[in-house]
């Protein structure tokens, strides 16, 4: 099987309301699709969510990355053999883990629709049968937070990713508001976005949550701080989680090594895609630490992507994929049971991408033959 054509399209996802996050507020989500046809006339799709403030990639960067970089070394390759085609990608550009993710997502749906299998019986087997959905909260008044949550209980969510980072004082009292509101029998995840800076923000902040009973507090200190976050994590019982802080192996050995998160948010575009994504997996497994697949609000293509990497493996523990809920207009099927998410048998991704949904969503496009 070879590589025949490369479709790309730069698209922007419609969300029902505005997604906000401490260092960005967002109405609508770029994101560039993948279309990878073969001489077997097996058609795989992959997608890349830019994050500039977490990858240094951008949504045109992304495009012109596949368009003029990447795209044309991989025509005539075998989407089969993914550690080449992996290794193709990392000798003719360094980073852009997004872009590359697209790619590698692409292969493995073209890979299952080939052995007639869905992605996690190619890369482990089903472990999970179910992951609970955990809705995310976007940063706003603390009485707005509190009765959007109360609103998702009565849909059937019992777990909350609350997002800070904008500052302290306020973000506590957002905490502190969604706990009165819900209740002490649900899961409340704080997500800071690096919004705290340092350990010591951090710490005041933690001595004020301790008795609101938080599963685990997310990022808190700046990305590349690994030594800030293993100092916390020393003084606090409370469970830490590293995201922006963890893009590949070289900072996953770190955290080991430096004991610095008691939990790891793996994200396919911060790692390159289901290939890296599983080796991170197993490199955590070795040390103890627990992961979670996470994404970057990305549409049914990338989200199913990450959720087969979840199902496969014991130490994923939870997910936040929830980015199809988010939109109102999508390009694939995904399917949620909210408040959970139970992966069909459908060869690759079993995702059915629509065809005219994805053309009116897109702002620019092109193809590499």
């Amino acid at each position: 099987m070879k590589i025949t054509a490369i479709h790309l399209y730069a698209i922007r996802l419609p969300l029902h309301q505005p997604f906000i996050v401490s260092y960005h507020a967002y109405d609508d989500m770029p994101s560039v699709i993948v279309k990878l046809e073969t001489d077997e006339g097996i058609v795989g799709y992959g997608e890349a969510v830019a994050d500039e403030h977490v990858t240094g990639e951008t949504w045109e960067g992304i495009f012109s990355t596949i368009k003029h970089t990447l795209a044309p070394v991989l025509l005539g390759e075998n989407p089969m053999n993914i550690e080449k085609i992996h290794e193709k990608m990392n000798q003719t550009v360094y980073g852009n883990p997004s872009a590359k993710a697209a790619i590698d997502i692409a292969c493995f749906d073209v890979m299952g629709k080939k052995l007639n299998q869905p992605i996690y019986q190619l890369i482990g087997g089903r472990y999970h049968e179910e992951f609970p959905i955990t809705h995310v909260l976007s940063i706003a008044e603390p009485e707005e937070m509190a009765e959007e949550a109360a609103l998702m209980i009565k849909k059937g969510y019992q777990s909350f990713k609350m997002k800070v980072g904008t500052d302290v004082k306020k973000d506590v009292k957002r905490i502190q508001a969604v706990r009165e509101r819900v209740g002490n029998d649900v899961a409340i995840r704080v997500d800071v976005n690096q919004g705290w800076k340092n350990s010591a923000t951090t710490l005041r902040a933690l001595r004020s949550l301790r008795h609101l009973d938080i599963d685990w507090l997310e990022q808190p200190v700046v990305a590349d701080d690994i030594d800030a976050m293993a100092y916390i994590k020393s003084m606090t019982d409370i469970q830490l989680m590293i995201d922006e802080g963890l893009k590949g192996p070289r900072e996953m050995r770190q955290i080991i090594q430096k004991q610095a998160a008691d939990k790891v948010n793996i994200k396919l575009m911060k790692c390159g895609g289901i290939h890296p994504a599983v080796k991170l997996a197993h490199q955590a497994e070795m040390a103890g630490i627990e992961c979670q697949v996470g994404s970057m609000v990305e549409s049914s293509v990338a989200s199913a992507a990450g959720f087969h990497v979840a199902f496969s493996k014991k130490m994923i523990t939870s997910v936040e994929l929830t980015g199809p809920l988010k939109f109102s207009k999508d390009i694939g099927n995904l399917h949620y049971d909210v408040p959970f998410i139970r992966l069909t048998e459908k060869p690759g991704l079993g995702v059915d991408v629509d065809e005219e949904t994805l053309q009116h969503l897109t702002v620019f496009q092109h193809v590499v033959r």
